[in-house]
């Protein structure tokens, strides 16, 4: 999979990308994550890419030529599944939607900075608009480094164990169970018998049921179907 990301801070995003999982999936070949500058791509002078906006009113707003002139550079030679736009008033992300854009190929993200982008690149790039929850950052960046870990991690050959993936949370609309390590007791605290009693059937069961449950008091809005 190859994911390609606009911004204006591309500073931000060196972290996410260079540890861990992410990593791991770049050096095994199976993602590939690209940063671009959007100032590279600007005709205009000092590098410029926001603009007051018309109407007045505060803030910037970032101007639709720069964003076209790199969106329709970068489609020379890559065919976007989806051109994802990460803004407050999109559709809020979820497992689900990991899962669908898991299987595309090619995925590229739009972040939004100042006050937000030009309409008409919205209307007529856009493809998908994605919000990670119900506030505002100051940039898309760590919302679209946010969606490539959650997306990525679900490639297959990303993680050692591909079905640890599978009984993550909200995969199945459901929270994950309580796990354990360890030492098998500390401060006499100690990890139920269950788990400790080599019974796979009874295992599952209880994982099931602690599922259910954990669900139910902290998000039954998840069991509402």
């Amino acid at each position: 999979m190859k994911i390609d990301i606009i911004t204006v801070v591309p500073e931000i995003l060196n972290g996410p990308f260079s540890h861990s999982i992410m990593k791991r999936a770049q050096t095994k070949g199976l993602l590939e994550v690209n940063v671009i500058n959007l100032r590279e791509y600007t005709t205009y002078a000092r590098a410029q890419v926001d603009d007051y906006p018309f109407g007045g009113g505060a803030g910037m707003v970032m101007m639709i030529e720069p964003l076209v002139n790199t969106v329709e550079s970068l489609q020379k030679t890559t065919h976007y599944d989806e051109v994802i736009f990460l803004t407050p008033d999109g559709e809020t992300f979820n497992q689900k939607m990991a899962n669908h854009l898991s299987l595309k190929n090619n995925l590229l993200m739009i972040c939004g900075h100042y006050k937000g982008i030009d309409q008409r690149f919205r209307d007529h790039f856009v493809t998908k608009e994605i919000s990670i929850g119900d506030y505002v950052l100051s940039g898309g960046e760590l919302a679209a480094a946010v969606l490539t870990d959650s997306i990525g991690r679900l490639i297959p050959g990303v993680l050692n164990d591909e079905t640890s993936a599978l009984s993550d949370s909200f995969q199945d609309d459901l929270l994950a169970p309580p796990v354990y390590t360890r030492p098998e007791t500390f401060r006499n605290w100690k990890v139920p018998e269950v788990l400790m009693s080599g019974n796979h059937k009874n295992i599952d069961q209880w994982r099931v049921e602690q599922s259910l449950e954990r669900t139910r008091l902290r998000r039954p809005d998840l069991l509402k179907d």
